[in-house]
């Protein structure tokens, strides 16, 4: 069971940081570079042609996140299927406040992806390069990544505090 646990670990580390590195680099690096394209529908282009590969790694890093953060309590000595620990003990104390506001970010994480991805994305893809509704859209898309970036420091903030405690 502790190799199990120490595997699930590592693929949780691997899965954030390969999100955030993600995050970090299309505020860092690719919005930019597309900033500086002088041609819209170039601009459209190489977005379009970066994001449904960003978008999936995403998604399989929240796909991983989740799993692996069920094991890792398991790992911890929760029990899952136990109502004692799944109602009151799991939330009990620093440790339980701490997961607590590390679920809740990922959930407002999920919620801002969610409709980043599948809803202002498309859209934005539809409309004319350049139209008052694709920056209106290119707008929303930099404060979600913006707001989702934030978030994602503070998910390992709280993550830090569970596995470390309260100063």
């Amino acid at each position: 069971m502790r190799t199990l646990y120490i595997l699930s670990v590592w693929i949780h580390v691997l899965a954030a940081a390969a999100w955030i590195g993600t995050l970090v680099f299309i505020a860092a690096v690719l919005v930019p570079v597309l900033r500086r394209q002088g041609d819209d529908r170039q601009r459209a282009r190489l977005l379009g042609a970066a994001g449904p590969g960003l978008r999936t790694l995403g998604w399989a890093c929240f796909g991983l996140l989740f799993l692996t953060g069920l094991v890792n309590l398991i790992g911890r000595g929760f029990d899952l299927a136990d109502p004692s620990d799944v109602g009151w003990r799991l939330w009990q104390g620093p440790f339980g406040t701490a997961l607590t506001w590390k679920l809740l970010a990922f959930a407002v994480v999920l919620a801002l992806s969610a409709l980043h991805d599948f809803r202002w994305g498309p859209r934005a893809a539809a409309a004319e390069p350049g139209s008052p509704e694709a920056l209106r859209l290119r707008r929303i898309a930099s404060w979600v990544g913006r707001a989702n970036l934030l978030l994602a420091l503070v998910i390992v903030f709280f993550a830090v505090l569970l596995v470390r405690g309260w100063p």
